[in-house]
């Protein structure tokens, strides 16, 4: 902000830092592309002429992504994205003129005449910033703690775009060493498979006022890579985007597809509060990047959390997948959503949405079809069987997770496909 003191542009942990940048081959330009759909959504949300994604490597800041100016990189000092790299939540500075350290910088002292400038790390996972999304402008304007926020969530989309890429790299390496050692070593080829499969789901799952999460994938067996896949991820304005998905076919064509999916998901969500349109949006993602003859379809189920007076409103959209199940307090379960064309099958599929609320006590759980498809001598598990387990099973996301598991041990079916559940309970004392 105006006035604040100098902060250190090169803090301990650099070193690291600098590797993280490696690790994600993100630094030098030019860019491919991927980021230029953001900066632009930045620069029209806020209303400024020029938005940028840019890398801080050791000695230069290169611009991966730019909206409004045509420049690749800058030296790294002095440099307003140095320092905003060492802060954990967006760097202000509502008119640069009126900071000191600012004036420092050619681009506010010199015929540029930079006067706004706002700036959210681009942090991973681990706790690395890389570098930030920054918008700028040539006159003073203020900033809302509201505008920051939703310029922290455009950050993150970037960083989880760089996490899925890291992802496929990782998946790619390790499915040539897969393929090495699979004739030679099947321990090892099932093991490195596990461990491909565990990058296609989200490494953590996030916390929700009030809501008790948990999740589990169990692999059909053997060493290839199937496309289920479970996400939770919060938007702008309290809302959390809930999601389970089943990608056609297996193999490494399954995770990319699966890949496609989320970011596709991720990016639709920022920016579409309604889930029929979201899926929708998906849908033209990958009927757009179809070069498999019409086989890079999925099904899916995405809903939008958010919060109501005394509970949640839940609003899903389904595309030819398994509907979740709502359990009341009661005991009493009921199918949620309805039934829509798988996404990325059709040019011109349409999906519906629908609402709930979930008040205290209340159960929600996404399941993809390995478990309803669960072959019981010559019957399947069923819609039923997933509903009976859920009516017995205890009050939290875990025990849940756990009854339907045990259901399926009990009834000694033969599982033909990976299953994915995803369990969300509703706190007894939740005052939201």
């Amino acid at each position: 902000m105006p006035g604040e003191a100098a902060v250190s542009t090169h803090p301990p942990g650099e070193a690291a830092r600098l590797a993280a940048v490696r690790r994600y081959d993100v630094a030098e330009p030019p860019g491919d592309g991927s980021f230029d759909r953001i900066t632009a959504l930045a620069s029209s949300i806020f209303d400024v002429p020029i938005s940028i994604v840019s890398i801080v490597d050791e000695d230069r800041i290169w611009f991966r992504s730019r909206h409004g100016i045509d420049v690749d990189q800058i030296p790294r000092h002095p440099g307003l994205c140095s320092s905003a790299i060492v802060r954990s939540e967006p760097y202000i500075l509502e008119d640069a003129t009126l900071d000191p350290v600012a004036l420092t910088n050619p681009l506010v002292a010199g015929d540029f005449g930079l006067r706004f400038y706002a700036a959210a790390p681009l942090t991973t996972s681990d706790g690395h910033s890389l570098g930030t999304l920054c918008v700028i402008d040539k006159q003073p304007r203020s900033f809302t703690p509201a505008q920051a926020e939703v310029l922290r969530q455009l950050a993150g989309l970037v960083v989880d775009e760089l996490e899925l890429r890291l992802s496929a790299r990782i998946f790619m390496a390790a499915e040539a060493e897969l393929r090495r050692h699979a004739e030679s070593d099947r321990g090892r080829a099932e093991s490195l498979a596990a461990a491909l499969q565990h990058s296609l789901l989200p490494p953590r799952l996030p916390s929700i006022p009030g809501i008790d999460i948990a999740a589990r994938y169990r692999p059909a067996g053997g060493a290839e890579i199937g496309g289920d896949f479970f996400d939770v991820f919060p938007l702008h304005r309290r809302s959390w985007g809930v999601a389970i998905g089943d990608v056609c076919g297996k193999g490494p064509s399954a995770a990319s597809i699966t890949t496609a999916a989320r970011y596709a998901l991720r990016a639709a969500a920022i920016d579409h509060p309604e889930p029929a349109q979201v899926l929708s949006l998906v849908n033209d993602a990958l009927v757009l990047d179809d070069e498999d003859d019409g086989m890079r379809f999925c099904t899916m189920v995405y809903g939008r959390l958010r919060p109501q007076s005394g509970g949640y409103r839940l609003t899903v959209s389904a595309g030819g997948h398994p509907l979740p199940l709502l359990r009341r307090p009661d005991r009493r379960i009921q199918s949620l959503g309805a039934p829509g064309t798988a996404v990325g099958l059709l040019a011109d599929a349409s999906f519906v949405e629908r609402s709930v609320r979930l008040g205290p006590g209340d159960c929600v759980v996404f399941y993809t079809d390995g478990l309803s498809e669960l072959r019981v001598g010559t019957e399947l598990f069923g819609a039923a069987g997933v509903a009976a387990a859920l009516a017995g099973a205890g009050g939290s996301a875990e025990d849940v997770i756990h009854a339907l598991e045990a259901a399926m041990e009990e009834s000694g079916g033969r599982q033909s496909d990976d299953v994915a559940i995803l369990a969300l309970v509703v706190d007894e004392h939740l005052d939201v």
